[in-house]
C-alpha cells in the first residue's frame, strides 16, 4: 500500500495495513510532520521534482486557490509518487458538487483520474463509496481491493465514518 503517513486517512490507511500483514510504503519529505514512521520513504529533492506540478494548473482543474508555498508544494509532489505508485487508488474525503474531491487530497483523486487509474471515494459526508466511471461519479456497492499495489489516502480531518470505511475495506478485502 502506498500513502503519505500523514494524520487523518493516511495514518489510519497504515495502521489497517499493518492489522492485516500488507506492506506499506508511506512517501513523504524533509520537515513533514508524519503520523506513522512504518514504511517511511523520504523523497530526495530530485525525486519531489519528478511529481512537480504547476499551481496555476491545479488551482484551475480543482476550482480553487491553493497556497503557494513551498511546504503545499511538496505535498502535491508526495501525493504525486502515492498516486504514480498504486495500481487503484482509495480515497476518503468529500465530493464536491463540482466533482471534484475537497483539500490538496483532491489533487490525489484528480491526478488518478488523469491516469485512467481505477478511483475510489468514501464521502465522509454522504456515509458511501463512489468510483469514477470516466466521466462521472457512480454510486455502487463498498469495494474491494483487487490489485497489489494500491493507494489509500484522504483527509487529515477523518470522522468516526471514515475511519470505519477504511476498517471494512481492509476486512472485506483481506479477511
Amino acid at each position: 500500500m502506498f500513502s503519505g503517513a500523514a494524520s487523518g486517512a493516511e495514518a489510519e490507511f497504515g495502521a489497517a495495513a499493518e492489522r492485516h500483514g500488507i506492506e506499506e510504503v508511506n512517501f513523504t519529505f524533509e520537515g513533514h510532520n508524519d503520523a506513522r514512521s512504518r514504511g517511511i520513504r523520504v523523497l530526495t529533492h530530485a525525486e519531489l521534482a519528478k511529481g512537480d506540478v504547476s499551481l496555476g494548473y491545479v488551482s484551475r482543474l480543482m476550482h480553487r486557490k491553493y497556497p503557494d508555498t513551498p511546504l503545499f508544494k511538496k505535498v502535491l509532489q508526495s501525493i504525486w509518487h502515492q498516486v504514480n505508485s498504486g495500481q487503484e487508488v482509495y480515497v476518503v474525503g468529500r465530493i464536491l458538487e463540482d466533482g471534484t474531491v475537497k483539500g490538496g487530497t483532491g489533487w490525489g483523486a484528480e491526478f488518478a483520474k488523469l491516469c485512467n487509474k481505477p478511483l475510489f471515494v468514501f464521502d465522509q459526508d454522504a456515509g458511501s463509496w463512489s468510483q469514477w466511471n470516466g466521466e462521472a461519479w457512480q454510486s455502487g456497492p463498498a469495494p474491494k481491493i483487487s490489485h497489489p499495489r494500491f493507494t489509500g489516502t484522504g483527509t487529515r480531518f477523518l470522522s468516526d465514518a471514515g475511519k470505519a470505511a477504511i476498517d471494512d475495506l481492509f476486512r472485506r478485502s483481506f479477511g
